[in-house]
């Protein structure tokens, strides 16, 4: 799969303060220790961003659906639009850049729901999304460290740190760590 078809990008060591924006199914990957990557209006999206420290990596997904199943030739020109390739998508290239699995601090923001309620959101991707990555982790031994998910019509802007690590979002005008 060329980077072009995955929708990644991936940065590698360099000098200089860099800001890596992650589009609405797009995958950002660097081990640049002065990057910051930030994606913005996650809504029933998933943001999920990974890093590990030891080998300063790291990752932010911005992922729409659980499942590209149901339309097999999308999941494969933009899998980070779907939860079940997104997410190993993600993984993998931070392995290129030297990051291993057990040492991966996994953080996630987005989620919310569609509709004035729970119960007015007829499809619940937020919640659906969500489940279909704790699903996706807990099979391959992963957890999740960390999220602000659910909520109702809530948009986050939520950004990495690549040197620290921290994860922090912005949600109506007010900043957090996550």
């Amino acid at each position: 799969m060329s980077a072009s078809t995955a929708s990644i990008s991936v940065h590698s060591a360099r000098t200089g303060t860099t800001q890596l924006v992650v589009g609405v199914a797009d995958v950002q990957v660097t081990n640049v220790a002065d990057a910051r990557l930030i994606t913005y209006a996650l809504g029933s999206c998933l943001g999920i961003a990974v890093h590990d420290a030891v080998a300063g990596v790291g990752g932010l997904l911005h992922v729409m659906l659980p499942t590209g199943t149901i339309d097999p030739a999308k999941m494969q020109a933009k899998p980070a639009m779907f939860v079940d390739s997104g997410v190993p998508l993600l993984f993998k290239e931070c392995y290129k850049l030297g990051a291993k699995k057990e040492r991966m601090i996994v953080k996630v923001a987005g989620g919310a729901h569609a509709g004035a309620s729970e119960e007015g959101d007829r499809f619940q991707i937020g919640k659906r999304n969500m489940l279909a990555l704790r699903k996706l982790l807990w099979k391959n031994g992963v957890l999740v460290h960390a999220d602000d998910t659910g909520g109702i019509q809530t948009s986050r802007t939520m950004w990495l740190d690549v040197r620290s690590g921290a994860v922090s979002l912005k949600i109506n005008g007010v900043e957090s760590q996550l």
